[in-house]
């Protein structure tokens, strides 16, 4: 069977080994005649699934032992507001840092819950950027500051994260967990939809440093970190399948080398669409910033819009899928995660190159 180039920006690109696993057991799951979406999320056959993606999470993640990881759902989009309801202070308010449309929509479900301010932000130079360590102000006391690490639709990310010091650094890491290695102890609270680098969507993972869960009698109890601590994220049915998915590509990762060597290979993808925008001599131009690029989500314009839909239609002719930019910024966007098999960027890059050659 052919499989399509998947530059979707999410649900995105799946490696083919967790699908055809996945495929194989999808009607008898460790001989219990059942598939996973079928078994009792309180059955032993589902406790390992759901003990083993924890495991696999800490060990590739180095997560430390005073931090919690949880199975949520509702997306990055609540934890904009489970966030805040949980750790912000009223007489300490909260600090967010604006490098995107989604810490935007953070920034305005926390100023809900209590008083926020803006740390540092690039909104006026349209995004272009992530802001220099020294152009980050926040208050000497303060709930926590709160950032996004890498921004799909503009294609910026963090090479380099804020020292908070004693405030908790809180951090979504919707669209590059796991890409990179990174010091888990430097933040608070780490959260990310899996449907990027993590598994399918439907589960959203949690990081929380265990003095953060406190409890909360006025919280609505689905709403409080401190429900999920304490039932192993199993107050309610959780979406069983995604976890099942997530703890399947969690095991792909460990047996590709770990985070270090997805790294490594995330950088070469990245480079070989990077270099054919840069070698092009303005045909193509990137959205972002040199020192802000994103090794997630490469981003870029062509000349002119014919072209650019031109460039799209026969992109799709060839079995590209997922090129177009954001609908807020327009242009070309390559979504480029974890999964997405090094020869698709080669392909790429080189339909890039053939497409200029045509078109100049």
């Amino acid at each position: 069977m052919v499989r399509a180039y998947n530059f979707n920006a999410g649900p995105a690109a799946l490696p083919e080994e967790v699908l055809l696993k996945a495929q194989k057991e999808f009607l008898d799951f460790e001989g219990s005649h059942m598939s996973v979406m079928e078994l009792s999320h309180r059955s032993k056959e589902y406790s390992r699934v759901h003990d083993r993606a924890s495991a696999l999470l800490r060990e590739l993640m180095e997560i430390p032992e005073d931090y919690e990881v949880l199975f949520l759902q509702g997306g990055a989009s609540l934890q904009f507001s489970m966030v805040p309801m949980n750790l912000l202070d009223k007489n300490l308010g909260a600090s967010y840092i604006l490098t995107g449309s989604w810490s935007e929509k953070a920034l305005k479900e926390a100023k809900k819950v209590g008083p926020v301010e803006v740390a540092a932000s690039t909104k006026e130079s349209g995004y272009h950027a992530i802001p220099a360590l020294a152009d980050i102000q926040w208050k000497q006391e303060t709930s926590y500051v709160h950032l996004t690490s890498n921004n799909t639709i503009y294609g910026t990310q963090w090479k380099e994260f804020p020292q908070t010091g004693h405030i908790p650094l809180i951090t979504d890491m919707s669209s590059d967990i796991l890409s990179k290695k990174i010091d888990v102890s430097r933040f608070g609270l780490i959260y990310a939809g899996a449907q990027k680098n993590l598994g399918p969507s439907g589960v959203t993972v949690v990081i929380i440093r265990k003095d953060l869960i406190k409890h909360d009698d006025s919280l609505p109890t689905m709403l409080s970190y401190d429900t999920h601590v304490n039932s192993r994220s199993l107050y309610n049915t959780p979406p069983t399948f995604a976890i099942y998915l997530l703890s399947l590509v969690l095991e792909w990762t460990k047996d590709h080398g770990g985070v270090s060597q997805i790294e490594k290979l995330n950088k070469e993808k990245s480079a070989l669409i990077y270099n054919a925008i840069d070698e092009s001599s303005g045909f193509y131009t990137g959205h972002a910033d040199r020192d802000s690029r994103s090794d997630m989500n490469i981003t870029f314009t062509l000349p002119s819009s014919e072209l650019t839909k031109q460039f799209l239609q026969e992109a799709a002719n060839e079995g590209f899928i997922g090129l177009s930019g954001h609908r807020s910024v327009g242009g070309c966007r390559a979504s480029i995660y974890n999964a997405v098999p090094l020869e698709h960027c080669l392909t790429l890059a080189e339909f890039m190159k053939n497409f200029q050659k045509t078109n100049s």
